[in-house]
This record gives structure tokens, sequence and C-alpha cells, in this order.
């Protein structure tokens, strides 16, 4: 299958479904994504880590569908533990079925040539932030921010642990700030789910529910239930 034009250019808020199982993916059909989410993410660490090989890639059946192809890295909530050289070659193996390709921040140095490659094919990318204990200081998802910026991503995502409702608030004034980069925010946690509504009503670009029957982070919604409250959300914006 080749893939799907997806653009990130303009703020539209949409819907990112994530696949958590190889199980997930295989049993899915193209109408069920189509109905939960604007594009689908496909987790090729988790794949790995279940012992697929990709002989035939088990998401070719979602013809038409937009994917987002994520190797992520352990130390941001990866399922294996890959040097950076073998997340890169995992996502330079699907570029001409992916509509966007998801590269830590963490991971933009050590992730260069591959950006060349995404800049010459014109594929866009997200520069993801993860942290799973606290939400960071907001300096630091600043400074995050512009890296993503300079190194030419289309958008930024961050996701952390929330711990209070003093970070919730803190989350959402984030999202609602001029980065100069469309911004993705969500939160992990007991205060998740709140966070993930609130901050695509601030805005927020990609907001991640889950495919099938495995959440990806803590705190997750259901990819449909996500894509229909949102939905109701922009239309009370306006």
């Amino acid at each position: 299958m080749s893939h799907v034009l997806f653009s990130l250019q303009d703020p539209q808020v949409r819907v990112v479904g994530s696949f958590g199982s190889l199980g997930d993916l295989r049993e899915t059909t193209v109408a069920v994504v189509r109905d939960a989410c604007d594009i689908a993410e496909i987790r090729l660490d988790l794949l790995a880590s279940a012992g697929d090989k990709f002989p035939t890639p088990p998401w070719s059946h979602l013809t038409g569908v937009p994917l987002l192809f994520t190797a992520r890295r352990q130390e941001e909530g990866g399922a294996l533990a890959m040097a950076a050289t073998e997340r890169m070659a995992l996502l330079g193996s699907v570029l001409d079925q992916a509509a966007c390709i998801d590269i830590e921040v963490a991971s933009i140095p050590k992730m260069e040539k591959l950006l060349g490659e995404l800049a010459t094919r014109g594929i866009p990318w997200v520069a993801s932030y993860h942290d799973f204990e606290k939400l960071p200081d907001t300096s630091a998802l600043d400074h995050a921010a512009r890296l993503a910026k300079d190194a030419g991503a289309a958008v930024f995502k961050a996701a952390a642990k929330l711990n209070s409702t003093a970070d919730l608030t803190r989350l959402a004034e984030f999202q609602l700030a001029a980065h100069g980069i469309p911004v993705a925010t969500m939160g992990m946690g007991a205060l998740a789910p709140v966070s993930r509504l609130l901050c695509a009503q601030c805005g927020s670009v990609l907001n991640y529910g889950y495919l099938g029957n495995t959440a990806t982070a803590p705190g997750q919604w259901d990819s449909a239930f996500m894509k229909l409250a949102i939905s109701r959300l922009v239309a009370f914006r306006g």
C-alpha cells in the first residue's frame, strides 16, 4: 500500500487512533478505523516486541487510511530497549506508506539522516516529548517546542503525567500560548481523561485515543469516544 497524504499545516483539531497490540491491528477494519479517528498510529516498537518482522505489513488491509508511524524510545514509553539506529531503520522502512512520522525531541540529534529524508519526501513529522512522572516546568516545555520548530517538525506533541489540578491548568495554558508551531498536548494518569478533552478544546491539533482493546498510555480514551466528544467540543467553540 502507498502512503496517504495528510496535512498538518492548518490548526484543525484531529483525533489519532493508536493500536496498542498486534492483535488489535490485525482484527480491525477500515470502516472501524475511519469512524474512530482521522489518522491511525502504528507503534512499530510494540509490533517488534510481539516478534513481528513485517513479512507482510499487519496494517496492509487499512487501504486509504492515513498512517502515523512511531518507534518509541524506551525512556519515553517504548516497548523495547532499541538504539536510535534501530528505531531509525524501522521508521525508514515504512516511509513509502507513511502519512506522518513521530520522532522524539530527544532523538532529533541522532536521527538527522531520517529527518533529511522526510524533508526530501515532503513527509510531515511530529516531535514528541513524554514525561511519565510529572508535568515538566513550562520553561522546559517551551524549550522542547523551540527545538521541534527549529528542526522542522510540523507539530510539537507533549504528553505528561498530571499530579494535580494545577498541572491540568498549566498544561491548558501551555496549549493556549503561541509557540510558532502547532501544538498537541495531553495528560497521563488519573487526570488524563479530562485533560485530553480540555486540551482539545484549547486547540490541541492531535488528540490520542486507542483503537481496539489496549491503551497505549495511562488514561487514554477509546478513540471512537474521543472523536465523538471532541466533535461536540469543537462545535461549542463555535
